[in-house]
């Protein structure tokens, strides 16, 4: 038996939030979200026009060709960087787009894998 948890292990201890309360963080008004459950939604058209002329807004972009030999990639780092930067203060969120399944089915995987997901409106 291994002495660290595995992810999967880690990821059934989470209590998630409600999506009202991640919006809230980031100064998204809950009419300005368009929900799909209770952990996840769309944001309107009218907040991203909204904010289009703020200058104090950055982007990072995330890229890599392989992971490391222990599966850290892009997901891993995009969490970790978020993470690292809401620790000293900044306000930040992360959008993954399609992160790697093969943790949590214990397997590693060097081919792309596409999901099912839902049309952007």
């Amino acid at each position: 038996m291994s002495e660290y948890k595995t992810d999967i292990d880690i990821a059934r201890e989470v209590t998630g939030e409600h999506i009202n309360d991640i919006g809230a963080k980031l100064n998204i008004d809950q009419a300005d979200l368009v929900p799909f459950g209770h952990d996840k939604a769309k944001i309107s058209w009218s907040a991203i026009d909204a904010v289009q002329k703020n200058k104090n807004g950055k982007l990072i972009l995330v890229t890599a060709v392989t992971p490391t030999p222990a599966g850290e990639g892009k997901t891993t780092t995009s969490v970790g960087l978020t993470d690292g930067l809401n620790k000293i203060g900044k306000q930040t969120t992360v959008c993954l787009r399609e992160p790697s399944l093969g943790p949590c089915f214990g397997t590693v995987s060097y081919t792309h894998l596409t999901l099912p997901t839902t049309p952007y409106v």
